[in-house]
């Protein structure tokens, strides 16, 4: 058991935060390839006052180009001004949240991989000075990741440094820290 009453504690706030669309993963028609990449770029068509909008992805390998499906046969009024403005802009930040969407992926069979498409961005902390450090984590967006992977990220140690310090104890949290994440947690890290 320790005594917790003399520890030195820091207090830090971690935001997790998207730095590019994330890989799309279906099969691709032309070639073997599994990997789309799209630049948020939209394509609305028009059947007298009904629109279909679409979030086109190219293929990595062979530059296929496939339409996801954002919107079908949708009357124009019921959309949001806004958002149509973004679909005939082609504005990123609509596409990203349009991304995120589980919706989106179910309805047109992708897959979205995350792997360095996410940043982590901490305000500054003296670690040695601290015995522990109390980390408040916050998605900026809902961005599926493994909290060990983001705790060995931030603290700068490896997954496998990281799943030892669960495994003794010096980590811990009211969430599980096992399979992956994309809600706000908090977690508290013993310094040895």
């Amino acid at each position: 058991m320790h005594d917790d009453t003399f520890l030195v504690r820091a207090t830090t706030q971690w935001l997790v935060r998207p730095n590019d669309f994330p890989t799309i993963r279906r099969r691709c028609r032309t070639c073997p390839s599994t990997k789309y990449r799209t630049r948020g770029r939209f394509r609305v068509n028009a059947n007298h006052k009904l629109l279909d909008v679409w979030l086109l992805a190219l293929c990595d390998r062979c530059g296929e180009t496939i339409k996801l499906t954002v919107l079908e046969r949708v009357h124009v009024r019921s959309i949001d001004p806004t958002m149509l403005n973004g679909f005939h802009h082609n504005a990123p930040a609509l596409a990203a949240k349009l991304l995120a969407d589980p919706r989106l992926a179910h309805r047109n069979d992708i897959a979205l991989d995350w792997t360095d498409a996410w940043t982590l961005e901490m305000s500054p902390v003296e670690l040695p000075k601290a015995d522990v450090l109390e980390v408040s984590v916050r998605f900026a967006q809902p961005i599926p990741i493994r909290p060990t992977t983001l705790i060995a990220t931030g603290l700068e140690l490896s997954r496998a440094e990281v799943a030892r310090c669960v495994a003794a104890g010096l980590v811990s949290s009211e969430r599980r820290l096992t399979g992956r994440c994309a809600q706000d947690f908090s977690f508290a890290f013993r310094w040895q």
